[in-house]
């Protein structure tokens, strides 16, 4: 029995596809006015946030059960990309809020109202090797560093990801031998908090670095992410793992940036002049030719991702099982779409001229989210090689997909 009913709570927001993505798009001019001061503080402003979750933009992939929407992947990554038009680091820090909401139904129905029934409680989370949990009475020792933890300036909980072992230090291991990983809930306060998020691109992500040391955790707060036996909301969205909305998700932040620069190009270019010339830039059979061919491409790349994740949801939905080839897929077009958009945004900054080196003009800072984006792990060329073995019958790596 699905131990969520009796437990749905309303929400004065509609939470309709289309009201959520509407609400997304509402933000764009609040976004891109505020982008100086994301950048320059590297964290999301307090009326940035305050109109995020007014929109309930953090919300999106939480189940209904506790205020949330759950949408379907390809209605979510829709509303990132709405977002990423306005700012690339508030789209990101959504995309990974959500991401870590997908915990949500692995916890029991009292935790996960404790740690996402506040309308602005947020669970955050970085990559932590060498962290270790210890079984202890009651619980879990866990110690350990983790680092990009975007969205942990707001965050309200951070999640600890590590291996764990017994209390004679003996490695607890899953049925087949490979290492036991939990994930432990603790609030922001209870973590040392470093600022090392001076970086080129996204910096209002605020991706910083934070550790605990010795710290106990309940068993009630520690779960296994994606381990069925241990899942207790059973929609069709949590049959999908955090890292396939990841991968679409930053796939949509890159598309909806490369989109929102190739709108300021063609703005730019219908009433610029070239130096030292008289000629008109839209006059010019180069610009005419990036313009065309880099809508074709995105275009391309947007309509190859939606089509790959609504088909998986269709095949979820039916079979209530993920695939590897519907995961090879969507690790395909996600990667894809990535590639098109920072290759986009280059074709389009180099074309923009001097215009576009100015801080004061939309080209210089996009050009330097995309490129963060890209260097994250869901951007790695290595994707392609991943794909390509398995075309060729061989047996990828799980854990990149």
């Amino acid at each position: 029995m699905n131990d969520l009913a009796g437990t749905i709570s309303t929400s004065a927001l509609d939470g309709s596809p289309a009201a959520c993505l509407t609400r997304a798009r509402s933000l764009i001019p609040l976004l891109r006015s505020a982008a100086d001061r994301i950048d320059a503080n590297n964290e999301l402003p307090p009326d940035v946030l305050d109109a995020m979750h007014e929109a309930g933009l953090f919300r999106l992939l939480l189940p209904i059960a506790y205020g949330g929407f759950e949408l379907r992947p390809v209605d979510f990554i829709q509303c990132v990309e709405a977002v990423a038009e306005g700012d690339a680091s508030a789209a990101w820090c959504m995309n990974q809020g959500s991401g870590c909401s997908m915990a949500s139904a692995y916890v029991a129905p009292a935790v996960a109202r404790e740690v996402w029934g506040g309308k602005r409680d947020v669970l955050a989370w970085g990559q932590g090797p060498g962290a270790k949990a210890i079984r202890t009475d009651g619980g879990w020792r866990v110690t350990g560093t983790w680092t990009f933890a975007s969205g942990s300036r707001h965050a309200t909980w951070l999640g600890a990801m590590c291996p764990s072992f017994e209390g004679d230090g003996t490695p607890i291991r899953h049925p087949d031998g490979k290492a036991w990983e939990r994930t432990f809930l603790f609030r922001r306060e209870q973590a040392r908090i470093e600022d090392v998020w001076q970086v080129m691109g996204l910096r209002g992500t605020g991706s910083d670095t934070y550790i605990i040391e010795n710290l106990f955790v309940d068993d009630a707060h520690a779960m296994t992410r994606e381990y069925e036996p241990e899942r207790r909301a059973f929609g069709p969205l949590y049959t999908f793992q955090a890292m396939q909305l990841y991968a679409t998700g930053f796939a949509s932040v890159a598309l909806g940036v490369s989109r929102a620069m190739l709108d300021a190009f063609v703005d730019l270019a219908k009433t610029k002049s070239q130096a030292w010339s008289t000629d008109q830039m839209r006059d010019n059979q180069a610009v005419q030719n990036i313009i065309g061919y880099s809508d074709a491409a995105w275009k391309a790349a947007r309509a190859g991702l939606h089509k790959v994740v609504d088909a998986a949801w269709d095949d979820v939905s039916r079979a209530g099982e993920l695939t590897l080839d519907q995961r090879i897929q969507i690790r395909q077009a996600s990667t894809y779409g990535i590639h098109v958009s920072r290759d986009l945004c280059h074709a389009v900054f180099h074309e923009a001229g001097s215009t576009a080196v100015f801080a004061s003009q939309p080209f210089e800072r996009r050009l330097r989210d995309v490129n963060s984006v890209s260097q994250q792990t869901q951007g790695r060329r290595t994707h392609f090689e991943t794909v390509g073995l398995y075309m060729l019958g061989g047996a990828p790596n799980p854990r990149w997909l």
